[in-house]
């Protein structure tokens, strides 16, 4: 982020700033004293400080003898640094004054040496100062580019001429200004330091907010109404727009790093997409700001933004031959002002007030007068406080069908007076009493990082327009290469100077409530906390510990397989070095557990992907220091030792010691499953035998479960549940060991049910509940009409196969035909729905359905369709834009035949759609891209590989243009006849490669041996009904690769064109260059399924 500093603004010619690079770094060269003699000076503008700056004055005498091909100065300090000024007196192979900045000391300096410095030049003018030449650079000089200048400084003959002043008794004298910066090191650069200011993280394409919140933050008036919109301790950032940009102004405020924007875009109601989407600043500006006018309303605030923003402007329409006037006062937040055509700011003010003349055939109407001449124009009535500008760097180019950016050279000055020339941009009721002079407010901002910068240089950088790229070898080209600026200003701030001492006051902490700096001080503090942590992670570990009550609040409710979320558990930052005797005395504090009745479990990792307890520490592991004891028990070497808290309580719930475990004893896990409430959860644990038998301890699970002692009951092993559930029965009959369980397993076990009972449940057994709550998935469905609104969530599991699901969206939705479902899958990263739907039956499962490459989303978008899925994709669909014969309206059709049908059956489907001039016309279809005639369709050609998303079908009349003759004709058309082309076409004239832009409908016409473009012009004329005085404004061209060869009436038509007709971007046409006056964008035929405006919306 750039942060930039006042600086007198001085005139600056666009120059080449070029390393002397084909030169030998060497050092001066040897002068014969009787010829030159030169006297040095330095002057310091300052205490040797960071950054330091100095001048270097150096005059020459005797300048016209100096015959070498270049020269240096004497060698001067600054920052520590040598330098020295570089000359060319005849120029570095041009008819230029060649000047450069040097390091002296540059052979001798060590490897990789780099050094910042920011300069000008300057030839004094010695008779007229105002007329000193001065050109500014900046450059990181190393090994590679040890000087950095201009070689082409000023011409030589304007140095010579002695009336110039530049050479004054033979002598020149020039001057250096060198301030000496440190590189920044952006990985270690601390912009709160070094400026004083703070930046905003990027999300993803927010620079365009950015630049808006630093904008609106650094006019302390705005800051200081938001600061007092009432906000409450209870609400949430990201449920509040107020409290959210409170919270980021506060941050921006007091924070030494740069602050995140996530809580206010959540607010906003946004979502990733949304962060990723480049917007409109001027669209986003205005929509935060009716936002905050309307949050503001019946506040103590309420009616800033009008105070700051609010102009108003006059719209009229003046009669010029008779009293008639007609005005209308808007009010406006912002101007927007056109860059294209304009050199300055003031340039597009004059635009923005230019009169248009009303006549013709654009008469105004006025009332009890009819049609007049009139002038119409806009004036304003006042200014508002805060000016803000908004640069139209944007604008829609109809051949690539985008936006482009206008990177034009446009000029913005420091001080904006809008009374000048005696108020010409304000209407007369508008009140001269207010002086309408502007200062800029200035900064610049690049995201996270603030650095200081030269006022004259950030504001050069962000005019746009074009720069001299340096030149490696200047010796050997002299014509420097120009590359375009494409970082350039689009939007300015202006403060009205009568109003500033109102608008830029102080904000402090008193204006902030004091639930707003508890709230962010407690999370500066949580903030630094966890720093703090981080930093000194490596001295401590987390031990995380399970006890038996966790597993019972946590398994049928956040979890159901396997025992506990280590996540959910308490957990503990123990020093490395603490004995684990220690910590268990913690652990005592913590749980009022005695440290001798905890015995303490080592978790395992098992080859099924299952984590469970593994064994009891030993008394000689629990001697040994905590880091010790995590290096031996974690093989994957993290921060974290996971450990099982085993309590035995003896008689009114009281801790006992735990049991002698010998390798006999087995610890087990049980969970009951009761059927009929389908409900799973955690009742305990017990020692068994690992010879004993489950009959052995089925009475004290019946305790445990709350049941009779002699009901009957099942026991099943859950084993595994990734990537499918495995649980098994377990025989009672056979002994623990036989069944193959140990230390850490889990039994899930329920009553037993009878044949009938079983039927009557949905899930009656347990593997039966695991297997339906592995495969369980909660399905967000949105109407693909309004894809970010959820509409309606189904329960469903993911192996239901495809007709499973579309049959209980069909039944929500209360359709009785499920095949009239259409489903589009969710795209995770866009948050948008994909291209392209399912098929009918196109995926096995639900699972396939919700699969984004290596990402699961439970969203699904959902059509009704008119007709069976399976029916439709039989057909083809396709839009065509039908053109009447006499009508100027296109209508667009959707035509739906089966795959298999032909440009005829389009025709025929179309023609019982649309209204015909007469009953016995004929249609035919044309392929246009970018307002050219690509292909006309043969009715023969079959539909399925017609591709309409980019190209636009468009139907006619054969006989659409009384002068064409209908399709057989054409084939037939004699050797004095010609088919051409015929398209409108513009040209950008401010563009010194100006670019052919085609516009509007194109069409074939029937030229004719001899014919003349004048007798050709009178056909296309009463065909497309063109006026005589604008016709006249026509212009005529024969184009072949795209380059117009302008033609004169007498020129015959016939010879240019070949003698079939070509298609595709090669081929020849006539071309009517003219502007293009109809409304833009009238339709889109061919527009994708999902291609969705996405306008700047803030939804909460």
């Amino acid at each position: 982020m750039t942060m930039m500093t006042p600086a007198p603004l001085d005139q600056e010619d666009e120059e080449m700033l070029v390393p002397n690079s084909d030169l030998v770094v060497e050092g001066p060269q040897p002068m014969e004293a009787a010829q030159v003699e030169a006297a040095s000076t330095v002057e310091n503008n300052q205490p040797i400080e960071d950054p330091p700056s100095s001048r270097f004055t150096w005059t020459i005498e005797n300048f016209n003898r100096i015959n070498t091909k270049k020269h240096y100065s004497d060698v001067f300090v600054v920052g520590g640094f040598k330098w020295r000024v570089l000359i060319f007196p005849k120029g570095n192979n041009v008819d230029q004054l060649s000047m450069y900045l040097d390091v002296a000391d540059s052979p001798s300096l060590p490897y990789g040496w780099s050094r910042y410095a920011q300069f000008s030049l300057s030839v004094v003018n010695q008779v007229y100062g105002k007329y000193t030449v001065r050109k500014d650079t900046q450059h990181q000089f190393n090994a590679r580019e040890s000087d950095w200048g201009f070689t082409s400084f000023m011409p030589l003959g304007e140095l010579y001429d002695p009336t110039r002043g530049y050479l004054v008794n033979e002598t020149c004298v020039i001057e250096a200004e060198v301030t000496v910066r440190k590189v920044v090191d952006y990985w270690t650069y601390d912009s709160k330091k070094e400026t004083g200011y703070v930046g905003l993280k990027n999300q993803g394409a927010t620079c365009y907010m950015n630049s808006l919140l630093q904008t609106l933050y650094h006019i302390p008036y705005f800051r200081k109404a938001v600061y007092h919109m009432p906000t409450t301790e209870n609400d949430m950032p990201s449920g509040s727009i107020p409290l959210a940009l409170q919270s980021l102004f506060y941050k921006l405020q007091y924070s030494d790093n740069s602050v995140a924007t996530k809580e206010l875009t959540k607010s906003f109601g946004w979502d990733t997409y949304d962060s990723f989407m480049q917007h409109d600043v001027q669209e986003l500006n205005r929509v935060l700001c009716e936002k905050l006018e309307d949050k503001m309303k019946g506040t103590v605030v309420e009616g800033t933004i009008q105070q700051l923003f609010e102009g108003h402007h006059m719209n009229y329409i003046e009669c010029i031959n008779v009293d008639y006037k007609s005005t209308r006062k808007e009010s406006f937040y912002d101007l927007q002002l056109d860059v294209k055509g304009c050199r300055d700011v003031y340039a597009s003010f004059d635009k923005y007030v230019e009169v248009e003349r009303l006549e013709g055939d654009n008469k105004y109407h006025a009332e009890q007068h009819g049609l007049q001449d009139a002038k119409k124009g806009v004036l304003f009535i006042d200014f508002p406080p805060v000016l803000q500008l908004q640069l139209k760097r944007f604008e829609y180019d109809f051949m690539r069908d985008t936006m482009v950016k206008i990177n034009d050279r446009y000029e913005f000055p420091l001080t904006l007076d809008l009374d000048r020339e005696n108020g010409k941009y304000l209407s007369p009721d508008a009140d001269r009493g207010v002086r309408n002079l502007y200062t800029l407010h200035r900064f610049k901002f690049d995201d996270e990082r603030v650095t200081k910068e030269e006022m004259k240089r950030a504001l050069e950088e962000q005019y746009g327009g074009e720069e001299e790229l340096p030149q490696q070898n200047p010796g050997f080209n002299n014509a420097p290469f120009k590359f375009t600026k494409y970082s350039n200003a689009y939007m300015l701030v202006y403060i009205r100077d009568s109003d500033k001492d109102k608008i830029i006051c102080n904000v402090d902490e008193k204006d902030i409530a004091e639930h707003l700096r508890l709230r962010l001080k407690k999370e500066q503090e949580e903030k630094e906390h966890k720093k703090k942590e981080k930093a000194e992670a490596h001295l401590y570990t987390i031990i995380k510990v399970a006890r038996n009550e966790d597993l019972s609040e946590q398994i049928g409710r956040d979890i159901y397989f396997d025992l506990v979320d280590h996540d959910k558990v308490r957990s503990f930052r123990i020093q490395k070095q603490m004995t684990f005797t220690m910590f268990k005395e913690e652990v005592a504090k913590e749980f009022g557990i005695p440290v001798q009745f905890q015995r303490f479990w080592l978790w395992a990792k098992r080859q099924n992907h299952t984590y469970r307890p593994n064994r009891p520490l030993t008394l000689q592991e629990e001697a040994q220091s905590v880091g010790q004891l995590r290096e031996v028990s974690n093989k994957a070497h993290n921060a974290e030792l996971k450990l099982f808290l085993e309590v035995e309580l003896g008689p009114e719930s009281c801790p006992v010691s735990p049991p002698e475990k010998t390798k006999e004893d087995i610890l087990l896990f049980f969970k009951l499953y009761d059927p009929k409430k389908q409900e799973l959860r955690y009742v305990g644990r017990l020692f068994v035998k690992g010879s004993g038998k489950p009959t052995e301890v089925l009475q004290k699970l019946n305790e445990m479960a709350g049941f009779s002692p002699d009901e009957e009951i099942d026991l099943y092993e859950e084993i595994k549940f990734e990537p499918t559930v495995m649980c098994e029965p377990i025989d009672k009959k056979l002994t623990f060991r036989s069944s193959q369980l140990e230390d850490g397993d889990i039994i899930c076990f329920q009553k037993s049910l009878t044949a009938e009972n079983g039927e009557e449940i949905r899930h009656p057994e347990v593997p039966l509940f695991l297997e339906y709550v592995h495969n369980r998935q909660v399905v967000h469905f949105r109407s693909l009409e309004k894809p970010k609104e959820d509409d309606f969530c189904l329960e469903l599991s993911k192996t239901f196969t495809y007709d499973d699901v579309v049959e209980k969206v069909a039944f929500h939705l209360g359709l009785d035909d499920p095949t009239k479902i259409r489903l589009t899958p969710h795209n995770c990263y866009s948050q948008q729905p994909k291209p392209q739907p399912i098929k009918f039956r196109g995926v096995d499962h639900l699972s396939d359905m919700l699969v984004h490459y290596n990402q699961t989303s439970d969203i699904l978008y959902y059509e009704v369709l008119d007709i069976p899925l399976p029916e439709l994709q039989g057909l083809k669909t396709l839009k065509v834009a039908y053109h009447h014969a006499t009508k100027e309206e296109v209508v667009i059709h959707s035509i739906r035949l089966p795959k298999q049908s032909t440009v005829g059956d389009v025709i025929d489907d179309l023609k019982t759609k649309v209204e015909l001039s007469h009953p016995d016309a004929e249609l035919r279809l044309l392929e246009v891209f970018y307002h050219k005639i690509y292909k006309i369709f043969p009715p023969s050609e079959k539909i399925e590989n017609i591709n309409d998303q980019y190209w636009t079908l468009r139907a006619e009349e054969a006989s659409f243009f009384c002068f064409l003759l209908i399709p057989e004709e054409e084939k037939n058309l004699g050797a004095q006849d010609r088919l051409i082309h015929v398209y409108h076409f513009s040209k950008d004239a401010a563009q010194a490669q100006a670019q052919i832009q085609n516009f509007g409908e194109p069409f074939f016409l029937v030229i004719h041996d001899g014919e003349t473009l004048s007798e050709v012009k009178v056909r296309i004329q009463k065909k497309l009904q063109i006026p005589d005085e604008e016709f006249a404004k026509w212009k005529f061209a024969f184009l072949s690769l795209s380059r117009p060869e302008y033609l004169q009436d007498s020129d015959i038509l016939f010879t240019r064109f070949q003698r079939r007709d070509v298609y595709g971007a090669w081929e020849q046409y006539l071309g009517l260059e003219h502007s293009d006056s109809a409304p833009k964008r009238a339709y889109a035929a061919n527009q994708n399924r999902h291609t969705y405006e996405k306008p700047v919306k803030i939804y909460n």
